[in-house]
């Protein structure tokens, strides 16, 4: 699990805990990546892209551009709900550029909202350091209580000791 550079003891138990909500989705074993909140606001997930991801042109798919962007965001918003599950009610894309097989990051950035809806962003960096894509979504709190989940408990109980 990763450090924070910031954040109270209560943050950072929480931070932990999303990272194992991230860990325990399904369809994150689809995927050779990593989620890491590095402050309040801000997460990273690494991604290693590979052939299994791509189109008939041999190029990663747009749904893993929305993949990696999605989570970016919606962690980084995560951050400051700790009650709920956030939902994700909608997602801009901009593909700049093809994705070939390597590793890849996506840096998520909580723009607004603390309530009811939040807003973030989220871009992806290639192994050049090139963004490749770049993406904008809205988050709702959901009705479901992240102590429900199984991933967050697991993750919070990692952080614990």
């Amino acid at each position: 699990m990763t450090q924070p550079d910031s954040g109270n003891d209560s943050a950072r138990l929480h931070w932990r805990a999303l990272e194992g909500l991230y860990v325990s989705a399904p369809v994150n074993n689809l995927f050779e990546s990593r989620l890491e909140i590095l402050a309040e606001g801000k997460s990273r997930i690494h991604f290693n892209v590979t052939p299994a991801c791509f189109h008939a042109a041999g190029a990663a798919h747009g749904t893993i551009y929305f993949k990696m962007l999605d989570d970016a965001a919606f962690y980084a918003a995560n951050t400051h709900v700790t009650d709920r599950f956030l939902l994700t009610t909608s997602f801009n894309l901009l593909f700049t550029k093809p994705i070939k097989v390597g590793p890849v990051v996506a840096e998520g950035q909580w723009i607004s909202g603390r309530r009811r809806v939040l807003v973030a962003e989220a871009r992806l960096i290639d192994a050049e350091g090139e963004e490749v894509g770049r993406g904008t979504g809205t988050f709702q709190r959901s009705r479901i209580p992240l102590s429900s989940l199984d991933g967050y408990n697991a993750g919070l109980r990692a952080a614990l000791g």
